[in-house]
């Protein structure tokens, strides 16, 4: 039994955190699946820039396309892909009644403050890929809780990204709560599942250079430990005992941004310290890998939170302000998508330009 598995006999979900074209056609994904443990994916605007700007695997496609425009253009690959990889994983999605074997596809991070757009966005995308096992991807900004609570209620499962604290994560599951609690009282199923994503490396790479060396690299897991904490509290609320009684799958945590930045600390670093069950932890491919050749499970995440808050206290008495750095990473975060979003359907249409341009005879 690999590391992977170890961690998956734990009660940890591994998913990666990746999508390509040339993943799926070599059938390397498959085999991640059979053998590494892996029981779901995540996507975001940088995997699929990435994807689709770095190879030439989706020329065809986008040759073909009479999308009417390039951000059409792009669901229209996103879903093709999203669509075979959500197919891979339908047995697990099956064989758990729906908790594992998701893959995950996101709004337009354009639309990020406006709440309405993203909800029409959520239905009209989790329609058009007709697949039980995909999420759309929500960010748990304010403007995004309307969306959540709304796109709930629509039935739409929601992967909530973009979590930096246990204070976000909790206004997050409030208002997948809220769209639950609407729901039943139309007479509804409460089983729309859904997982809150919270980013951990962000955390150290922001205070790097602004604590000592031994503080570093522990702030993004001690967040993680608190919110686990709390999140374990949250669960044992009478309002979530009676939604859970009513049918609910309770939301799942995802720990995300967990590929180590810093070149001098361990390339597994947030997987081996990361241990909890009934979590997530979506990996880049390159610390899916060293995790299977090197990784050792760690000991069990405590329910407690007290080593999690001493280490939140040291970095307070460091001068780091805890609660306005989460709000800062939230919009950093949103800001970056935004960008990595205008990059993706810029290379899209530069493709698409070139490749019109080929096929007239003129390249």
């Amino acid at each position: 039994m690999n590391p992977n598995q170890q961690l998956h006999q734990l009660g940890q979900s591994l998913w990666l955190d990746n999508i390509t074209r040339s993943l799926l056609d070599s059938g390397e994904l498959k085999r991640y699946i059979d053998e590494l443990a892996v029981t779901g994916l995540t996507s975001n605007p940088s995997i699929f820039e990435k994807a689709i700007n770095d190879s030439d695997t989706y020329d065809a496609a986008i040759r073909a396309s009479q999308a009417a425009s390039t951000e059409e253009l792009f669901f229209e690959l996103a879903i093709d892909d999203l669509r075979r990889a959500a197919d891979l994983f339908a047995d697990i999605h099956r064989q758990t009644r729906g908790i594992d074997g998701w893959v995950s596809l996101e709004v337009s991070p354009l639309l990020a403050d406006e709440a309405e757009k993203t909800i029409h966005a959520a239905i009209d995308l989790h329609q058009r890929a007709g697949r039980d096992n995909l999420f759309i991807k929500i960010p748990g900004t304010r403007a995004g809780l309307a969306a959540i609570e709304e796109a709930t209620y629509a039935g739409v499962p929601i992967n909530v990204t973009l979590l930096f604290s246990a204070q976000q994560t909790l206004a997050a599951a409030d208002a997948w709560a809220s769209g639950i609690e609407r729901r039943l009282r139309e007479g509804l199923s409460a089983n729309i599942t859904s997982v809150l994503s919270l980013f951990v490396s962000r955390w150290d790479v922001a205070v790097h250079d602004k604590v000592e060396a031994g503080l570093q690299n522990r702030l993004g897991i001690a967040i993680a430990e608190r919110t686990y904490a709390d999140y374990q509290r949250w669960l044992t609320s009478a309002r979530i005992k009676r939604l859970i009684d009513a049918g609910a799958a309770p939301q799942r945590l995802l720990w995300a941004s967990t590929g180590t930045k810093d070149p001098n600390a361990s390339d597994v670093l947030y997987i081996e310290s990361l241990a909890a069950p009934d979590t997530i932890n979506t990996i880049p491919e390159k610390t899916l890998k060293a995790f299977a050749d090197h990784g050792k499970p760690g000991a069990l995440m405590p329910i407690d939170g007290a080593a999690a808050d001493a280490v939140i206290s040291s970095h307070r008495a460091a001068g780091i302000d805890v609660d306005a750095l989460a709000e800062k990473l939230q919009r950093d975060g949103a800001d970056a998508f935004d960008k990595s979003w205008r990059e993706l359907l810029t290379g899209i249409e530069h493709e698409r330009s070139l490749l019109g341009a080929n096929a007239a005879g003129s390249r």
